[in-house]
């Protein structure tokens, strides 16, 4: 690696009009990520004409920030109002909500913006180091690869309902069957779509999760508005305690390492990884029943994991061209527009460019930690307004973001529908989450299933011997089969072993 690069690229990233670009870049992130409905990839694509007359450095550097920037932005809503801002915090959600309930927003706020900062600046170090290396490794996915990488995401949904397994796969089943609404990926015939144009298109993730998060949870809670509720008191200092912090420091390691590994991969992103990331919390856990109640490593691993992703995405796009998930495709575009192609050549041919990006996302994502952190405690007064007066002003925004996406107004009452099922699912004891989920997941397996058929021609058997493909199958068996076996009989020689203590006293 050239070093005189990398310290032009520092010189390139500190001159002050970039400084100015990433600070705008990563407020608009932060408050794109506040509200739902809009999202990065479309921020990003409506801010293109003003990108035209800007220096190529400095368009992509704010680019990239709104990127990032949104990916913490999503969680203030996704902890106070359980209101996922982006698909890679729906898993915050579940543990942070229940963090803010019992009165410890603040922590949760404090331990996702430090989780984030570390995850984010962790994965630009290896990004700077490796990233030739890894993102060869890239160019091994195919169809295959895909297919079971998402099937692995599928099981561990199984892994973050509060209650039974079955309800949790009742639940990922649902959201797997809806993801098939639209038109056919391969044959382009219509699927679930009741004679209506509206949903050729299929649904949009958004629309699911305002829809089952938002509208739902909303009506759950409005119909349990007349009990005692927690009472928010002074969250003090935002930075976590001491206690916080030996809980969540693994954590944060493992979601870091996590999210950047899957971050580079086509089809894992910033989502993939945070669910990962939690899942790997809850069985690593001495107590995983903690998890979904309020467990700050629930928190942490999967901000430190979306974060660390949402900068190694940057690895394929900026050295192989190949776009890693819908935003890094629309930054493909800015790039394209700017005269510059991404790929093996941007390194050596715009080195200010590369290096200037790259090294712009160590002071965003300290500005982003600057940012949050003071603005904490007005986050935190959200709590204390009184559900009457909180619910129809998040319905407003809820519909404003919804409307947004398409400008359709269908779109608006597949949320209330949406809503009306999450309110159903909370009142039968079925968690949200795996269906949004397994949602996000569903379309990526199909696609990449069926496409490894067509290749294989029928022959299941390919998934197993190729290198690649082969190797996430057998770490799927250990994840699915293997661990919980062997979890099973230590947990059983335990109680054994403390009968016999018994016996013996």
């Amino acid at each position: 690696m050239d070093f005189s690069s990398v310290l032009s690229g520092f010189a390139v990233a500190f001159e002050w009009q970039n400084i100015l670009f990433c600070l705008l870049g990563v407020t608009v992130g932060m408050l794109i990520g506040v509200l739902p409905g809009l999202g990065p990839a479309a921020t990003i694509a409506i801010l293109l004409p003003i990108t035209y007359n800007l220096e190529p450095t400095a368009a992509v550097i704010m680019l990239a920030g709104i990127f990032y920037g949104a990916q913490y932005g999503g969680t203030i809503t996704s902890v106070l109002l359980r209101l996922p801002g982006e698909a890679s915090t729906v898993v915050t959600a579940l543990d942070g909500h229940a963090l803010a309930r019992r009165g410890q927003a603040g922590p949760a706020l404090g331990i996702a913006a430090i989780a984030s900062f570390i995850g984010g600046t962790a994965s630009i170090i290896l990004l700077s180091f490796i990233a030739p290396a890894l993102a060869g490794v890239a160019l091994a996915f195919g169809p295959a690869e895909y297919t079971v990488l998402a099937l692995i995401g599928i099981f561990l949904v199984g892994t973050l309902g509060n209650g039974s397994i079955i309800k949790s796969a009742a639940a990922a089943s649902a959201g797997l069957l809806l993801a098939v609404v639209g038109l056919d990926p391969l044959l382009g015939t219509p699927r679930f779509t009741f004679g209506t144009d509206q949903l050729a298109d299929g649904i949009d993730f958004t629309i699911v999760a305002m829809g089952l998060f938002g509208v739902g949870e909303i009506l759950y809670n409005l119909e349990h508005r007349d009990r005692p509720q927690t009472a928010v008191p002074s969250f003090g200092r935002a930075i976590p305690g001491r206690l916080h912090w030996l809980q969540s420091r693994l954590a944060i390691l493992r979601g870091s390492v996590t999210g950047f590994v899957l971050g580079i991969l086509p089809g894992g992103g910033a989502t993939m990884a945070s669910l990962v990331a939690y899942a790997v919390e809850k069985r690593s856990a001495k107590d995983p029943s903690r998890f979904g109640k309020g467990a700050i490593e629930g928190v942490a691993g999967p901000e430190s994991a979306n974060n660390a992703a949402a900068t190694s995405s940057f690895i394929p796009l900026l050295t192989l061209g190949i776009p890693a998930n819908a935003t890094m495709a629309v930054l493909f575009g800015a790039l394209m527009l700017q005269g510059i192609t991404p790929g093996p050549g941007l390194m050596s041919d715009h080195p200010d460019v590369f290096w200037g990006v790259v090294n712009s996302m160590y002071l965003g994502n300290l500005l982003l930690l600057v940012l949050s952190i003071p603005l904490i405690g007005l986050f935190v007064r959200m709590l204390k307004v009184r559900p009457g007066v909180l619910a129809p002003i998040t319905i407003v925004i809820t519909m404003i973001g919804t409307y947004s996406i398409r400008n359709n107004a269908f779109d608006m009452l597949l949320v209330i529908g949406l809503g009306l099922l999450g309110y159903g699912m909370r009142k039968l004891g079925f968690e949200p989450g795996p269906f949004v989920l397994a949602f996000v997941l569903g379309s990526l397996l199909e696609a990449s299933f069926r496409r490894s058929m067509r290749i294989f021609g029928g022959d299941v058997s390919e998934f197993v011997q190729r290198p690649v493909s082969g190797t996430l199958v057998a770490i799927l068996v250990l994840t699915v089969v293997v661990v919980p076996l062997l979890r099973k009989v230590r947990t059983r020689q335990t109680a054994n072993a403390e009968e016999e203590g018994v016996r013996a006293d």
